[in-house]
């Protein structure tokens, strides 16, 4: 007997009838121009001119930033903001580097908001340095101290790195591999989840953190498995968008189930899980408020383009 391959077990790359969708657009976050390269991260001489001549995002310790009065990011003069030590290079846009820094909104005359409510409103380039500012200084907050000694850490490369001042055992930033799956019927109806704590009508796709020695794919049937009592089949990549709370990276699949099938949302994790028709989601994606009892994601999210993806197809 032929063994068969992973993608012939799971039909990665293919679609059943009514599911041969793709995101509406590419995710938010997926696509920032702009430009970093090991030079600038390496050479003392290029980021002290690079600092000079940059702007400095400033970010809280809530993952806030502050706008000016129009609603864009207020960036600061890096003459402002001392001599760069703390700072992290977070890249060139329009010629000039731009920075992240650690700061406080106490005492601020300015509206501080995060990456949630302002994606919609920011570019691909604004939105894409927002989220590696928030993600890279999440990380050097959590990297203090050396996993091998236990002495204190100090950044280097600009601040892609940092290095132990006891055994020298450098870390880099970590990225932690996350499935997110819009699960459908093949045809009409998507399943759509509320996970515990959120807000009662906030409702979104399936997601979950890849466990060590696990695929992607494998990550897909355990999750759904796991979180709604529920084998899926037809699993198919659609596409990934970092997500920096705090440090994830969204890999986005579409998969297909038996809606007769009874659900079972896993207690303290899901709070409630439905099917719902492609005409519902229709109507929430045209609105900021709920509809029938369903919000749909931010617009910032993957989920968001997953659902409309499936929606308007």
């Amino acid at each position: 007997m032929t063994a068969r391959s992973d993608s012939e077990e799971i039909g990665f790359g293919r679609s059943t009838s009514g599911g041969g969708f793709q995101l509406d657009s590419s995710p938010l976050l997926a696509g920032s121009p702009v430009e970093l390269s090991d030079v600038h991260r390496d050479d003392p001489d290029t980021a002290a001119e690079l600092w000079r001549d940059g702007e400095v995002l400033l970010v809280d310790e809530y993952g806030r930033t502050p706008v000016d009065a129009e609603g864009s990011l207020a960036w600061a003069d890096p003459g402002d903001c001392g001599n760069g030590t703390n700072a992290v290079l977070l890249g060139l846009y329009q010629g000039r580097a731009r920075w992240g820094m650690r700061a406080s909104a106490r005492g601020s005359e300015l509206l501080w908001s995060d990456l949630r409510v302002l994606g919609d409103w920011l570019g691909e380039a604004e939105s894409g340095l927002f989220a590696t500012a928030v993600g890279l200084l999440a990380w050097h907050d959590r990297a203090r101290y050396c996993a091998l000694c236990g002495a204190g850490t100090n950044r280097i490369r600009s601040g892609w790195a940092r290095r132990c001042g006891g055994c020298w055992h450098e870390e880099y930033p970590r990225t932690d591999p996350s499935m997110i799956c819009l699960v459908h019927d093949g045809g009409d109806q998507v399943l759509l989840a509320r996970k515990a704590g959120w807000p009662e009508e906030r409702f979104s796709v399936l997601a979950g953190f890849v466990e060590m020695g696990e695929s992607l794919e494998g990550c897909v049937r355990r999750e759904v498995r796991e979180e709604v009592g529920m084998e899926v089949s037809d699993i198919r990549y659609l596409g990934s968008q970092p997500w920096p709370f705090p440090r994830s990276l969204m890999v986005g699949f579409a998969a297909v189930a038996d809606p007769e099938e009874p659900l079972h949302p896993v207690d303290g994790e899901i709070a409630e899980a439905h099917w719902v028709s492609r005409e519902h989601v229709r109507q929430a994606l045209e609105t900021d408020g709920p509809v029938r009892g369903v919000r749909m994601p931010p617009g910032i999210s993957i989920a968001y383009r997953m659902l409309r993806g499936w929606a308007l197809s």
